[in-house]
């Protein structure tokens, strides 16, 4: 009785809860720019990291990117989540209104941004198979 007592408490938790984001995976005001800043400065090389930026809200923490774990196996691919609570500044400069919002950057420029519709469940607005074809296009448009 005590084992199945045990297990009605522990299974919700380890069904529903979500991988905790390390914290190299953070950014916030005072290193957004450094982060999607292109590397070395002027940077015209061909090939630069696409940087996927999340914009995160505790009290929409379920909603939040699921795959970003697949999204740092990528090569080429750095991926940063912000707590919009936690950077006021970059929130307003970038106008962002509801979490979570995805911002595909290159060599400092966003290209994509994909943002959850108002509403009462702010769901996550892209999926990976999504994101991977927003990258594709992304590496294909900054090549020009």
């Amino acid at each position: 009785m005590r084992n199945i007592l045990l297990l009605l408490i522990i299974l919700p938790n380890l069904l529903f809860s979500q991988t905790v984001v390390p914290l190299e995976y953070w950014a916030d005001d005072n290193n957004f720019d450094e982060i999607i800043s292109p590397q070395g400065g002027f940077d015209d090389s061909e090939e630069s990291d696409i940087i996927v930026v999340e914009f995160w809200a505790e009290f929409n923490k379920d909603n939040a990117f699921p795959d970003w774990q697949k999204l740092i196996d990528l090569e080429g691919v750095k991926y940063y989540r912000i707590d919009i609570a936690k950077s006021p500044i970059i929130k307003k400069e970038l106008r962002i209104r509801m979490a979570p919002t995805l911002l595909v950057y290159i060599k400092g420029d966003a290209y994509i941004k994909f943002k959850a519709k108002a509403g009462l469940d702010l769901l996550c607005p892209v999926d990976y198979p999504k994101m991977l074809k927003a990258i594709e296009v992304v590496r294909r448009e900054s090549q020009y």
